[in-house]
């Protein structure tokens, strides 16, 4: 990229960030077709996406991001990504880190999310022309000097065997975890449904469990969340919830039951579509060690007392509005990238 310098990115992200949060005719056209290729990416979940990301994309918060690194004008690395699918635009932070350390990204998209992201990126070297030198699409990786890999915890093994020899960040599944008092109001715990709720739960940043004190009632947890029933109407999202609730009526499994959530005492952490798990605890130093234990399969925790941890701790509400510097798994892609 000719004249890199922080100022010139900062301009370019910052105005990506104003269209993309105020989408003309031909975004706004994509947003609505994803449904046609994609049948959870609705029109209000590829907005939501689509507008999350523009927020982040304002100068404050891009000043402040890439101050913390070298970011310089030199010869870049060709960087591989595997992007995952399962929400709108999952890949675009790694691909923004990429351009941003002036590297360049080597895009394998998901069949489930190629047509945003193409969108997205036009949109960028429609404001900076330079930008087009610094990223390519490709079927197969090929050539590459490091690589950031999102998949499965089946995938990851995949992804150390073939990638392992060269620098890499590999992630696996995660999921995240609401951590309860028993003291949160009715607007907090609305707020908690976005964490639930949003993008009908595919996303590693949504709560998979909740942890709540011993005793705890969830009629009032399910009277603050009622504002989300329509999510029953989404087929695909119906459909998980039928299959569900059959299979733990048939086993006879103790459950609790809204009419478009399902709420299970389990051990786990990932919980199946349209079901909820949840575990007690003793007090909250009992709730921290369990946590602790488990960072390693946590993208984020949601509580309002921000709890001091190792997991990121967010806001009610907020798991799906990370900030740049939020990184998955808690990995700093851009140290990665500027020391390569």
């Amino acid at each position: 990229m000719s004249k890199f310098n922080k100022a010139r990115l900062i301009a370019a992200f910052e105005e990506l960030g104003t269209q993309l949060n105020n989408p003309n005719e031909q975004l706004l056209a994509v947003i609505n077709d994803e449904r046609h290729y994609n049948a959870w990416f609705t029109p209000e979940s590829v907005l939501q996406a689509v507008t999350a990301i523009g927020k982040m994309l304002n100068r404050q918060q891009l000043s402040t991001w890439l101050n913390k690194y070298p970011v310089e004008n030199k010869p870049g690395k060709r960087v591989g990504l595997i992007l995952a699918g399962n929400i709108p635009l999952v890949g675009f932070h790694d691909v923004l880190c990429v351009l941003a350390s002036g590297n360049h990204a080597l895009i394998k998209a998901s069949s489930q999310d190629t047509r945003l992201i193409k969108c997205v990126l036009e949109m960028l070297t429609a404001i900076d022309s330079s930008f087009a030198d610094q990223f390519s699409f490709v079927e197969r990786l090929e050539k590459f000097d490091a690589v950031i890999a999102t998949g499965s915890n089946n995938t990851s093994r995949y992804f150390d065997y073939y990638f392992g020899k060269v620098p890499n960040i590999i992630r696996k599944n995660r999921n995240s975890v609401a951590l309860l008092t028993g003291n949160e109001s009715g607007e907090e715990l609305n707020a908690l449904g976005h964490d639930i709720f949003d993008y009908y739960g595919l996303g590693c940043r949504n709560v998979s469990k909740l942890l709540v004190p011993e005793g705890y009632n969830f009629n009032f947890f399910f009277e603050s969340i009622e504002s989300y029933q329509p999510i029953i109407n989404h087929h695909k999202y119906n459909n998980n919830y039928d299959y569900n609730k059959s299979i733990y009526l048939v086993n006879s499994d103790k459950h609790f039951d809204n009419g478009f959530l399902l709420l299970k005492e389990d051990e786990r952490l990932a919980s199946p579509l349209a079901v909820l798990y949840y575990g007690y605890y003793k007090d909250i130093p009992s709730a921290q060690t369990w946590l602790e234990a488990e960072s390693d399969k946590i993208q984020c925790i949601v509580n309002g007392a921000h709890l001091q941890l190792k997991t990121q701790v967010v806001d009610f509400g907020m798991s799906q509005q990370p900030a740049l510097w939020d990184y998955a798994d808690g990995i700093d892609t851009m140290e990665f990238l500027t020391k390569l």
